[in-house]
């Protein structure tokens, strides 16, 4: 089902064309040096949208992935600026997302695009991962809530 809707995705809806948009779009920001957080993780968004049926875009923090405190500081600089961005970007996907849900053939398509909302609005410090992993942090960090609200 997953390489179905991955097919769907990028045939008739051209989904090869927003990946190769975001990810060229996150190396010009990324060479350009001063926005290379905001680069990175569009590069990574672009890496999601070449497969979305079957990725997840998830937080470093979420992996516990060692980050530099200077970095994550300047990230956060960087992903403030971006805000007002973001948040037109996820207003014109949203829009999108309400349009592609009245044909059947666009509802998957805009999942796709409803999943990855919280992406565009801040895609510094993401990463794409197999959905599995994500299913596996999402039971890890259900179980420990289940710990914490029993002791």
């Amino acid at each position: 089902m997953r390489t179905l809707g991955n097919i769907l995705w990028h045939i008739p809806f051209l989904g090869f064309l927003t990946a190769a948009f975001y990810w060229l779009l996150g190396l010009v920001l990324t060479l350009l040096v001063v926005t290379a957080p905001l680069g990175l993780g569009l590069m990574e968004f672009g890496k999601f949208l070449l497969a979305p049926f079957g990725n997840e875009m998830v937080s470093k923090s979420d992996l516990d992935m060692p980050q530099n405190p200077l970095w994550r500081a300047y990230s956060t600089l960087v992903m403030l600026v971006y805000l007002p961005f973001g948040v037109l970007f996820v207003i014109l996907n949203a829009i999108q997302v309400f349009a592609l849900c009245f044909s059947i053939v666009g509802i998957p398509v805009a999942l796709v695009i409803a999943k990855s909302l919280g992406t565009v609005l801040n895609p510094v410090n993401k990463v794409c991962v197999p959905t599995a992993v994500a299913e596996e942090m999402a039971r890890r960090n259900a179980r420990a809530e289940i710990d914490r609200r029993r002791a």
